[in-house]
């Protein structure tokens, strides 16, 4: 008797619906994508490999037909699930229900060429009612949702590969375009240009603190002899001084002092009360997008984070489909959350009738319910058993959707306006009259300064005639400040504002505009590089439609009309890319105008040099006289973590100065009689003991920790950092213990014996100079870390001679192992008991010998490599030309792109 195989993408999805099935079901994992258009030139099968569009995959001279391909790593997938199809009598598709997930399926179809009957099972949550209902519920497969994806898929290729190749000829080799993702580049620098013109103004006001009845309260300074006293808004963010026109009275420095002056004894009354009662309700339930932001705000998530902890949520069966447009509940949902509410908060929370919430987005399409709590009874967070990331997250959903029914917050605004001679204050309060929801739940803000909506701000019984007793009167000078960059969280919010990209591409277009080095992400904020300046620029000049907003919605929208068959995609196609208007005569006009020189450099305003994009980073570059008269160019590397925000007219002065008068020496080494130098190269600060020579090519060197800066380094630090690796002290099972600085950072080691080392990084509050042997055995003893934070399950042991140990964990996709950078997947039905030492010694080479594992080595001879010896060397101002080949260049940086997300 034949079973029925059920294909899902991943083994951990696999887990869980298997517990869901009958016992003559076979579920099997595809791991994602099966196919897709070719990676590099190595996957273009013979018969293409002489056409010139098979590289890009798609045949525009026919009918932009998609050459799809199986990729190596991909081929033993196939093959088992061709074996699992056999002798089964039904295959069931049951990728998720949205466009890629229908995408997949179709895929599978078309590899597998099943000979039984074929059915899509679609679910949006995993229960053992939801898997019940979509076997009872099969379908066919939508054809209109995988021509929608797939005309998605083929339109980002042409973008990015048609642009990619030109950014390499005009700015730097490896970069990358995209659809949606230089439209992004584009925001971040658009902010960055503003902050950097940006002139700040100057204002004073006035605090008084002021009591009535034992109870005390803050009141701002409004109007001067009735007229308005200037704040933030009223400044010109071009110029610094007043916009036009303004009516305001700006306050000087003397003018608030001596008003404070006369005001700390004066009599205060009050002239006017007034109560406003208001309503908060609650915000609909989550969507892809709004649990990306809240996440980001509250749990410092990155959307990148946040997706893969709500897809190892979903996979588990705790929570429904995270990609989804639509704030719907079903009925199911609504009296789940109001249970939850009548159980926790009492039946006085619950809303009087249930809530249901309808979508706004605009091209809202996916048609799912909200993200939330799985089942017909949610389980509490604390009834979860998850933890870390996991339970912070469902905890957040679980939040969300529970105050979504609960009864309207009711609040009393208050505004007490106050009299002191010729000035007058005004004093805030807010009252919470009933919480409502906001027991539960209330959102977060873009803004971190700005107060969340549910705290209290109570002011004493006040009554106009009043005379409040005043205790201090305080003059504050405030400066302007610019707008302020964009955290995860604005950046998405602002995308779909736009209308650009699918809120379920929001995660992995951020993740590749900081992985590609268009952006870092420090403080929740992202900033931009000189590579995005100068490639935004260049895109502004002659592509301004590619990064135009409106244009790029505008294209999301007949994306959209096209999965609903209102447009025909392959005349869209033939528009876009072909004829005098088209992508590809635009960027063959183009490429002979844009001059490289012109693209690869970056004017910023107050300067005394240019910054130019080159081969290995950005460089400053200016021209000044020499010593024989004759003019020359000078040139000195920015360290990679100086960005535009960061570059002024000093800092480059002093990269500048050193690069021409050579290294500034911060003092003489007492034990070796060397000069110490603090040296500025790619990678960032370092110092240096000596200077380079025949004798000693290699100096010590030592790259300064993150957070020191280079202005405030005294020569004491530089030689202890010149002298690391520290020696601790004696571990108490045996062992040296020392403390260094490595290319991951500070860390301390514990010298096991036979080779054997265990590393750990030292904290944040940790010094690498300061750390002692007790806190060095506490972090010791703390459990080793893996991918995203998590905690391995098992230590397999050490390799023999190897120093890395090789560690177990469970990730959202199953188990794997970690050795070093490497990581492997465990093959079906092996469990954490049956792993073994020598298993996972093959799985580690095996997965380093398919290439996915990038300039790694099989786990046997990486092992052999300490993680940390040494504090790595930094880069030169000067580095050494690579001796790859031309051809081996544009290969490996094509591969590079080419594994961009170039949506």
């Amino acid at each position: 008797m034949g079973h029925t195989l059920v294909i899902v993408e991943s083994p951990t999805k696999a887990r869980t619906i298997r517990g869901f099935l009958p016992k003559d079901f076979k579920v099997e994992a595809s791991m994602g994508h099966v196919r897709d258009l070719p990676n590099n030139a190595s996957e273009i099968p013979a018969a293409h490999k002489g056409e010139k569009w098979a590289n890009l995959g798609v045949n525009t001279a026919s009918a932009f037909e998609p050459l799809y391909v199986v990729p190596k790593d991909k081929k033993k997938v196939v093959k088992e699930l061709k074996d699992a199809l056999k002798g089964a009598d039904q295959l069931l598709l049951a990728t998720d229900e949205d466009r890629e997930g229908e995408s997949i399926s179709w895929h599978l179809l078309q590899l597998l060429s099943p000979k039984v009957p074929v059915k899509r099972m679609v679910f949006h949550e995993i229960t053992k009612e939801a898997i019940g209902r979509a076997l009872e519920q099969t379908r066919e497969l939508d054809m209109e949702l995988v021509h929608a994806q797939e005309t998605r898929r083929i339109l980002d290729r042409l973008v990015g590969y048609t642009l990619s190749p030109l950014l390499w000829k005009k700015v730097a080799w490896g970069l990358s375009a995209g659809r949606v993702q230089s439209v992004a580049v584009r925001l971040l620098v658009q902010r960055e240009r503003a902050r950097r013109a940006f002139k700040s103004g100057s204002y004073w006001d006035l605090k008084a603190r002021l009591e009535q009845a034992g109870g005390g309260f803050e009141a701002k300074l409004t109007h001067l002899k009735g007229e308005r006293i200037a704040g933030g808004s009223d400044f010109d963010e071009s110029t610094g001084d007043l916009k036009a026109g303004s009516k305001v009275k700006l306050l000087s420095e003397a003018e608030a002092k001596a008003l404070q002056s006369q005001l700390q004894a004066a009599p205060w009354t009050v002239a006017e009360v007034e109560e406003k009662p208001t309503v908060r309700k609650p915000v609909p339930p989550f969507t892809t997008s709004t649990l990306q932001q809240e996440a980001n705000r509250k749990l410092r998530l990155s959307a990148r984070d946040t997706m893969r902890t709500a897809q190892g949520l979903y996979e588990r069966g705790f929570i429904t489909y995270m990609r989804t447009d639509s704030v719907h509940l079903s009925d199911q949902a609504i009296n789940a959350a109001r249970s939850c509410v009548a159980a926790k908060y009492g039946k006085d929370y619950l809303s009087p009738a249930p809530r249901q919430f309808s979508t706004k987005a605009r091209n809202a399409q996916e048609a799912h319910e909200a993200i939330r709590p799985a089942g017909e009874a949610f389980r509490t967070p604390n009834e979860t058993g998850l933890k870390d990331k996991d339970l912070a997250l469902y905890e957040l959903i679980w939040k969300r959707t529970v105050a979504s029914q609960m009864a309207d917050a009711r609040l009393t605004m208050l505004s007490v306006e106050l009299q002191s001679g010729d000035a007058s204050f005004r004093a805030s309060g807010k009252r919470i009259d009933f919480a409502g929801f906001f027991r539960a739940y209330v959102e977060g803000s873009d803004d971190p300064d700005a107060a969340l909506e549910g705290q209290e701000v109570l002011l004493p019984a006040l009554k106009v005639g009043d005379s409040p007793t005043c205790k201090a009167v305080e003059a504050l000078g405030h400066q302007t400040q610019p707008p302020a960059r964009y955290s995860e969280a604005a950046l998405v919010k602002m995308l779909e504002k736009e209308g650009i990209g699918r809120p379920s591409t929001y995660a992995s277009i951020i993740g590749t505009i900081v992985d590609r080095g268009y952006a870092t992400l420090a403080n929740n904020a992202l900033t931009p590089s000189f590579t995005a300046f100068a490639v935004t620029a260049l895109l502004e000049e002659h592509f301004p439609d590619l990064v135009d907003t409106s244009f790029t919605a505008r294209m999301e929208t007949t994306l959209d009309e096209i999965s609903q068959g209102q447009v025909q995609w392959l005349p869209y196609l033939e528009s876009f890319y072909k004829g005098e208007k088209g992508l590809e005569t635009q960027v063959q006009q183009r490429e002979g105008d844009i001059d490289p020189g012109v693209s690869r450099t970056v004017e910023l305003e107050g300067l005394p040099c240019v910054v130019r994009i080159g081969r290995f980073g950005a460089y400053l570059e200016t021209k000044r006289v020499a010593d024989d008269g004759t003019e020359e160019l000078l040139k000195a590397t920015l360290p990679q973590e100086i960005t535009p925000a960061d570059l002024d007219a000093d800092k480059a002065e002093l990269i500048l100065r050193q690069k021409a008068d050579g290294p500034e020496s911060l003092g003489e080494d007492p034990e070796t009689g060397d000069q110490v130098y603090l040296l500025f190269g790619q990678y960032g600060p370092y110092v240096q003991r000596g200077q380079v020579s025949d004798e000693t090519p290699k100096p010590k060197r030592a790259s300064l920790p993150k957070g020191v800066k280079p202005e405030e380094l005294s020569l004491e630090d530089a030689l202890g950092l010149l002298r690391l690796p520290r020696h601790l002290g004696e571990h108490p099972d045996g062992g040296k213990i020392e403390a260094g600085l490595g290319r991951f950072g500070p860390y301390v080691v514990h010298h096991k014996g036979k080779g054997e080392k265990d590393y750990r990084s030292l904290k944040a509050e940790d010094d690498v100079l300061m750390v002692g042997l007790s806190r060095a055995v506490e972090l010791l003893a703390m459990p080793k870390k893996g991918r995203g934070g998590r905690t391995a399950l098992k230590d397999l042991g050490t390799p023999e001679g190897g120093d890395e140990a090789i560690q177990l964990f469970d990730g959202p996709y199953g188990l794997y192992v970690k050795q070093g950078k490497v990581n492997a997947s465990l093959p079906e039905g092996t469990t954490a008991d049956t792993i073994t030492l020598e298993q996972a010694v093959e799985l580690l080479a095996a997965k380093a010998a398919t290439g996915k594992a990038k300039g790694r080595k099989p786990a046997a001879a990486a092992a052999k490599k300490p993680a940390a010896k040494k504090p790595a060397a930094a880069k030169t101002t000067t580095p050494k030309k690579p001796t790859t080949t031309k051809t081996g260049r544009l290969r490996a940086s094509a591969v590079r792109v080419i594994k961009a997300a170039d949506r």
